[in-house]
């Protein structure tokens, strides 16, 4: 058991940076998007969860595979920044794809383009995922 706990130092370092880089993509994210998603879910619009719930993924799975992938925390980190900018590429990809209403519907609680926007976000954050341990 003592020897299993050793790298436990090691962990706790690469997963306080991991969660840290998270929250860095997702306060980026919040402060980039168009609209307060905070405010439209604290309001109850499932819509803006939705998205925001692919959105977190989406950034999970690349960070998680960076970390997985990387040679250092600091490697880890620059991809992380990289996955980052690919969903909010993808964010505004999507959103100029469901047209200029897409912002209204989901203000009103409309989720048929929030799921589409979630979906996109968690399938970019699997291919960059991928793409990170080529």
């Amino acid at each position: 058991m003592v020897t299993s706990l050793a790298t436990l130092p090691g962990f706790l370092i690469h997963f306080l940076v991991a969660i840290a880089l998270l929250a860095f993509a997702l306060t980026t994210y919040l402060r980039v998007t168009p609209h307060d998603e905070m405010a439209l879910i604290r309001a109850g619009n499932s819509g803006a969860a939705i998205a925001l719930a692919g959105a977190i993924i989406g950034f999970a799975l690349p960070i998680a595979s960076a970390f997985a992938h990387s040679v250092n925390i600091l490697d880890a980190a620059v991809w992380a920044v990289v996955a980052l900018l690919v969903q909010l590429l993808t964010f505004f990809a999507v959103a100029k794809l469901l047209g200029s209403g897409w912002r209204a519907a989901m203000e009103k609680g409309d989720s048929a383009g929030s799921i589409l926007k979630a979906a996109v976000a968690i399938a970019v954050g699997m291919l960059n995922a991928a793409c990170l341990s080529t």
